[in-house]
């Protein structure tokens, strides 16, 4: 019996020729799901194969469910060729953002369609076994729910905060505590392949695929929420370092205060430009007396982030006063990024992007004060246009590439 493509993709020991089909396969579908629809002349040109060669593999794809004809395209004379894609239900993927209060998750198809998704799922993160099995039954009550048969999800991919290393499914920030790797643990739970991702990486690459990045190579993504996180796009390709850790950008020591920063060290941007250091002012205004409409104002200690945001869309004075504040520092920070790296955009993520104007103004006017104008001339700005769900769709995504990958 002839195996699928997926059969042929995980065999042990694929050698000689059938080696090289499932490559050859792979680089199909790659193409397929980065470049959209396409002929099989197209195919050719791209892969450096002959007609015959590339019209045997789409029938195998297509055998197998992967691969759809979408019909004759559209010609001005002669014989039209047929379209040939990637069948959007013949594989689905499910991504989950952590954050420190929620969780949002959701399912897509093979053409990078969201299926189903939900936001701000109430969760509590924190380094422990009991927030570790509330994440896997969370995980399981979605995939339970959905009607997309479970042997068809092949891959789920999870954002965390902090370190990750992608390669192996290690975490060392959060559930830290097993020999296995942390996404060997969660597999044998779920029972499906798990891949894990830092959670800023992952946004900037939902951002990148389907988001405000359009023609752009050189992308910046900063993840502004209780902490600072970046995601770095050189040349479309998403930068990890020698180590799998770039992007801390919230610890570079950029301030000269005694400010202890939960890295341990002092005097990080984090200190006085994230929304830890956000809610701190808010709660230190509060009980010298400050008037705000903030929820929770009468016992700061439970005041949260989104409680500042939201004072923020209903015009609280000292909320955007602080979040001002706060973008001003940001900005001096991002200066320094865009002197270093001279990228063509500057995305702002994260829940503080959605304060929108308050938190994006004086960024700019940061920047432009800080960093030298010869190289920010070129240097956009703009706010995530995929908010909550960037996370989510950079998982699924990051998942469809690591399963179409070259061997």
């Amino acid at each position: 019996m002839t195996r699928t493509f997926f059969e042929e993709m995980n065999s042990d020991n694929p050698t000689g020729v059938a080696y090289k089909n499932v490559n050859v396969k792979k680089s199909l579908m790659s193409f397929f799901a980065n470049k959209g629809n396409t002929t099989i002349a197209e195919l050719c040109k791209e892969l450096n194969l002959s007609i015959p060669k590339v019209t045997s593999l789409v029938n195998d794809l297509m055998q197998d469910g992967l691969v759809k004809d979408y019909g004759k395209v559209g010609s001005t004379g002669g014989r039209k060729p047929n379209l040939y894609g990637l069948s959007p239900d013949s594989g689905f993927f499910v991504g989950i953002d952590v954050k420190h209060n929620h969780i949002n998750i959701g399912l897509t198809d093979f053409q990078k369609k969201i299926v189903k998704i939900q936001e701000n799922l109430p969760y509590e993160l924190a380094n422990n076994e009991a927030s570790l099995h509330q994440l896997c039954q969370l995980i399981n009550k979605f995939i339970n729910d959905l009607p997309t048969p479970r042997d068809k999800i092949l891959g789920i991919g999870i954002n965390l905060s902090g370190r990750i290393n992608n390669a192996t499914g290690y975490s060392y920030s959060f559930f830290h505590f097993h020999e296995d790797p942390l996404s060997r643990i969660i597999e044998s739970y779920v029972g499906i392949p798990v891949f894990l991702e830092n959670d800023s990486r992952a946004m900037a690459y939902g951002e990148f695929c389907s988001g405000v990045v359009k023609d752009e190579k050189d992308v910046i993504f900063l993840n502004l929420d209780y902490g600072i996180g970046m995601g770095i796009m050189i040349d479309s390709q998403l930068y990890y370092g020698k180590s799998g850790y770039s992007g801390e950008f919230g610890h570079i020591p950029i301030f000269q205060n005694e400010t202890i920063c939960h890295c341990g060290k002092k005097g990080c941007l984090e200190t006085e430009a994230s929304g830890w250091a956000l809610l701190e002012k808010v709660r230190e205004k509060i009980n010298n007396g400050s008037s705000s409409s903030i929820k929770n104002k009468d016992n700061p200690e439970r005041i949260k982030l989104e409680d500042i945001i939201e004072a923020a869309h209903n015009d609280d004075i000292l909320a955007i006063e602080l979040i001002a504040q706060i973008g001003e520092k940001l900005g001096r920070g991002i200066a320094l990024l865009i002197n270093i790296f001279n990228p063509e955009l500057v995305v702002i993520g994260g829940s503080l992007a959605s304060t929108e104007e308050y938190i994006r103004l004086p960024i700019k006017s940061a920047i432009n004060k800080y960093s030298l104008s010869l190289v920010n001339n070129d240097t956009q700005l703009k706010v995530s246009s995929l908010g909550n769900q960037a996370g989510v769709i950079g998982a699924c995504l990051l998942v469809r590439n690591r399963l179409l990958v070259l061997a």
